[in-house]
């Protein structure tokens, strides 16, 4: 799992910050996940850059660069208070090579080790934002680039333009995805990417062409663990419900929480899909990894991909 770290320096103070930080390396944990924009909607500034110079502090201060490995992305930072999503910095080549300075100044790293094109910049044409990513790697200053929020055609043009003019090729790409999966025809509250979610599609894209998928938002804001409260709109239909008993089925025999099956299905299932987790205390952070070490029976992975095979 990477650890995501949106909160961190914002709604979630230093201290505790600092104290998640360091129960997620204990635990065995190495990918932090963040973003350049991170989080310009709870400060008073209106602009990101909090949680990655809260975590270039927390590096400092534990000497921890050897443990961990840093994921953070740009194009979403708002060019003014409030401009989010409509005014936003974009893929931009002079944008971006400023941006990535930036992130490595606030990290306090010498080189990030996965860089996210945060979201799309249909400004820009695919060949010109891949060959700025990969000048990024090819200049040392990032080892691999990502793509956050873009469908799987995009990425597939992308490196088939890289493959051709030997620029370093996109190797993720990070989306939304649960268990729990929504109505084509309603909008997902909080989701402000268009190609956001994560499809079968992009599922296929990335088993066939080697390319590693994150997803984020993979338990929903704690809705597994409270069946009392409504489902969001978007999500209220019966696979919900169905998913949602099968889900709470295995957590019951396996004497786990109903979260951890979610944790443990997204790293046990093909392809592979690592689960960015956010979490607000050290008890959290153990139960996901915990969750994303175990290996499922498959008994439970075969009822729990059934309805994907239907």
């Amino acid at each position: 799992m990477a650890l995501g770290a949106m909160h961190l320096g914002t709604k979630i103070g230093y201290a505790d910050s600092c104290g998640i930080l360091d129960a997620y390396v204990e635990a065995g944990g190495v990918w932090i996940d963040t973003a350049n924009c991170y989080a310009f909607w709870a400060s008073a500034s209106g602009y990101g850059g909090q949680s990655e110079t809260l975590l270039g502090d927390w590096i400092a201060s534990r000497n921890a660069h050897e443990h961990v490995r840093l994921s953070t992305k740009v194009g979403a930072e708002p060019c003014t208070p409030g401009g989010f999503p409509q005014d936003v910095e974009g893929l931009g080549q002079r944008v971006v090579q400023a941006a990535v300075h930036q992130s490595l100044n606030r990290l306090r790293v010498e080189k990030i080790d996965l860089f996210w094109a945060h979201m799309e910049d249909r400004s820009q044409s695919i060949s010109q934002v891949t060959s700025t990513f990969g000048e990024l790697v090819t200049r040392g200053l990032v080892s691999e680039i990502g793509l956050s929020n873009h469908p799987a055609w995009y990425a597939a043009i992308a490196n088939t333009y890289a493959k051709q003019s030997s620029t370093p090729e996109f190797t993720a790409l990070q989306l939304r995805e649960s268990y729990l999966h929504p109505r084509p025809d309603i909008p997902v509250e909080g989701e402000d990417h268009p190609n956001g979610m994560m499809t079968a599609e992009s599922r296929d894209y990335a088993a066939r062409a080697g390319i590693s998928l994150w997803a984020y938002t993979p338990l929903l804001n704690g809705l597994y663990e409270h069946p009392e409260r409504p489902l969001p709109a978007a999500y209220e239909h019966p696979g919900s419900h169905i998913r949602l008993a099968r889900i709470h089925r295995w957590a019951s025999g396996l004497g786990i929480k109903p979260s951890q099956v979610v944790l443990a299905w997204l790293t046990n299932t093909l392809p592979q899909i690592m689960p960015v987790v956010g979490c607000s205390t050290p008890a959290q952070v153990r139960e996901a990894i915990e969750a994303t070490s175990m290996t499922l029976p498959t008994e439970v992975l075969n009822d729990l991909n059934a309805l994907d095979q239907a």
